[in-house]
C-alpha cells in the first residue's frame, strides 16, 4: 500500500502557489481560481504582482507520485490574509510545508514562515524565481528570512515541472532527516 503525505504549499499573493501545484501534479489539478474585481481593491495589496486577474479562494489541489509507494498530495493556500482562516483547516494532518518566495516582495513570505514556525511544522522555502525580480543567493534569503540554518532554500522555476518536483524532493528529504533526528532524540531521552 502506498505511503501518502499531504504537504502543503503556501505564501504570499501571487507568488506561483497555483502555477506550482499545476505544474507538477499527475492529475488535472482542482483550482478554485476567481477574477478580482473592484471589491478588492483597497483589501488585497497588488502591488508587484498588478497584471493578476485572478485569485484562489479556498486551495489549489494536485498529487504526484515521487517514486513507487510515495504519493504527495499537495494542497495550496490561499495567498491573501482574508482568506487565512482556511489554513488552519487545510494545514490538519499535513507532513510538512512550501513556503513560496518571491525576491520581488520578499516580506510576503514572513506570515507563512511563522504560521509553520509557531506550530512545528517542517517547511522548506522554495524561491520562484521571476525574470523580472532580484537575484539573491540562497544564503542571501536564509539571512534575510531569519531561517534555522536547517531549513533548505531551494531556488525554482514554479512553471517548470522538473524544477518544481526538485523542491518537492528536498522537502522530502528534509522531512526525513527531521524524522530521524526526533527518532534520535527519543531514543536518547529513553536511554540516559
Amino acid at each position: 500500500m502506498p505511503l501518502a503525505v499531504k504537504i502543503l504549499v503556501a505564501g504570499g499573493f501571487g507568488v506561483g502557489k497555483t502555477t506550482f501545484v499545476g505544474a507538477v501534479s499527475e492529475i488535472r489539478p482542482l483550482q478554485t481560481e476567481e477574477v478580482l474585481t473592484e471589491q478588492s481593491v483597497g483589501v488585497d495589496d497588488i502591488s508587484g504582482v498588478d497584471r493578476k486577474t485572478t485569485t484562489t479562494v479556498a486551495m489549489d489541489f494536485g498529487r504526484i507520485t515521487i517514486r513507487e509507494g510515495l504519493i504527495l498530495y499537495l494542497f495550496g493556500t490561499p495567498g491573501q490574509d482574508r482568506f487565512w482562516f482556511m489554513w488552519d483547516e487545510l494545514s490538519h494532518g499535513a507532513l510538512g510545508a512550501i513556503v513560496l518566495a518571491d525576491t520581488r516582495r520578499l516580506a510576503d513570505c514572513f506570515p507563512a514562515v511563522d504560521y509553520f514556525e509557531n506550530r512545528g511544522l517542517p517547511f522548506i522555502i522554495g524561491v520562484n524565481c521571476f525574470e523580472d525580480g532580484y537575484e539573491y543567493t540562497a544564503t542571501e534569503i536564509r539571512e534575510a528570512l531569519d531561517l534555522n540554518p536547517a531549513t533548505p532554500v531551494v531556488l525554482c522555476d514554479a512553471r517548470r515541472r522538473e524544477s518544481a518536483k526538485a523542491v518537492l524532493t528536498s522537502l522530502v528529504k528534509y522531512l526525513i532527516s527531521v524524522n530521524d533526528e526526533e527518532r534520535a532524540a527519543q531514543t536518547a531521552g529513553r536511554l540516559g
